[in-house]
């Protein structure tokens, strides 16, 4: 999890609790501003899913390139085993 989606999950965590708030007391301005909020976090949370995915993706990238690839567990046992020389 990167900064982007923790810093988003707290915005829309707490945009659901003000505009929660808002809801109870009556005020609108409260529940806009919530609203706001809340939608501001999830785009924020989106956008950190958006860059760990790139990431992992370019992580596999890598390794396929250097051949670091991890075995299945199935493939353990009918893989060769290398020798230590």
């Amino acid at each position: 999890m990167n900064k982007d989606r923790a810093e988003g999950k707290a915005k829309d965590i707490a945009g659901r609790v003000e505009r929660q708030v808002g809801e109870w007391t009556g005020d609108s301005k409260s529940q806009v501003k919530g609203a706001a909020k809340q939608a501001e976090g999830k785009v924020q949370n989106a956008w950190g899913e958006a860059k760990d995915a790139v990431n992992k993706s370019n992580d596999g990238a890598k390794a396929s390139e250097r051949g670091d690839e991890a075995l299945d567990a199935d493939d353990e046992e009918s893989a060769p085993r290398r020798r230590a020389g």
